[in-house]
């Protein structure tokens, strides 16, 4: 079981989260992030470098990030194949 808090806490490998769409409540909650269906509440995140927001493929939830503001950096693509 996983809760979205401890998700994007990995995803921010240290940056500060901001803002979010989630309540306390719904970032706590625990869901099955594991292979099945999508159980984790949709939320758009963000830090000062970054806005992150949840990944499926095939039941598996994670976090995903893209640059906040314009960048270089190309983004990976999303899910799975």
């Amino acid at each position: 079981m996983s809760t979205w808090k401890e998700l994007i806490n990995d995803a921010l490998d240290g940056d500060v989260l901001i803002a979010n769409t989630l309540t306390e409540e719904e970032m706590n909650k625990k869901f099955d992030s594991r292979y099945g269906g999508s159980e984790g509440k949709p939320f758009t995140a963000w830090s000062e470098t970054r806005v992150y927001f949840p990944v499926v493929y095939d039941g598996l939830e994670w976090v995903s990030s893209a640059p906040r503001n314009p960048s270089d950096e190309a983004t990976e693509h999303c899910g799975g194949e």
